[in-house]
């Protein structure tokens, strides 16, 4: 919830020449989206039913798509010769690159393994496979200090955190770090948030450079 109200709150404070609508007719329908889902698991993450997921998904879907238009028209913006407010758009940039990070963090959450209610609440042999191969899930081999906190030994599950710095990692170094992508949703999800980072720095800093000269 909280990760899905920061990302909000930063399209919020985009400038209007980004936004496709109104300001506040997305965030009024994430927050739509976010109140039934808060409802039926109100302090963990315990109960899931196919409203919950299709819920879920589509939040995530609707903040993703806001955010990649944003992204669209931020090039648009930049690329232009008419742009008198280049400073503001730098900031943008940063925001919009930052909401992204978020909503693939959240995506990869949700999808990964059934989603957060199934890694935690289903035994691991009917866990459906995964998307994701976590550095966790093959240091059982490893020193005792280490294979203490492996995936076989000790049952550990990725956390929200665990999937944002899959995200931070891939939006700075647009590729996989220590976490690999198994599926190929989650390599077509890792594809697309690389392209959208990596166009979102190379204008940033072409412009930046332009400004500040």
């Amino acid at each position: 919830m909280a990760a899905t109200l920061v990302a909000i709150s930063l399209y919020l404070l985009l400038p209007q020449q980004l936004l496709i609508t109104p300001r506040y007719v997305l965030p009024a329908l994430e927050c739509a989206l976010l109140v039934p889902l808060v409802a039926i698991n109100p302090r963990r993450l315990t109960r899931q039913t196919r409203a919950f997921r299709v819920l879920s998904l589509t939040l995530v879907a609707v903040i993703a798509a806001s955010n990649l238009l944003a992204l669209g028209t931020l090039v648009h913006e930049l690329v232009s010769a008419e742009v008198k407010d280049g400073r503001a758009l730098l900031v943008a940039a940063l925001q919009i690159w930052l909401t992204n990070i978020i909503v693939f963090g959240l995506a990869y959450w949700e999808l990964d393994r059934g989603g957060p209610v199934s890694r935690t609440q289903v035994p691991r042999e009917d866990l459906p496979l995964a998307d994701f191969r976590f550095s966790q899930d093959e240091n059982d081999d490893a020193v005792q200090e280490v294979s203490d906190g492996a995936s076989k030994t000790s049952d550990w599950v990725p956390t929200l955190m665990d999937y944002l710095y899959v995200s931070v990692t891939n939006s700075t170094a647009f590729s996989p770090t220590d976490t690999m992508p198994l599926s190929s949703r989650a390599k077509f999800l890792m594809s697309v948030e690389s392209v959208a980072a990596l166009l979102t720095s190379l204008l940033v800093i072409a412009r930046a450079v332009s400004i500040l000269h």
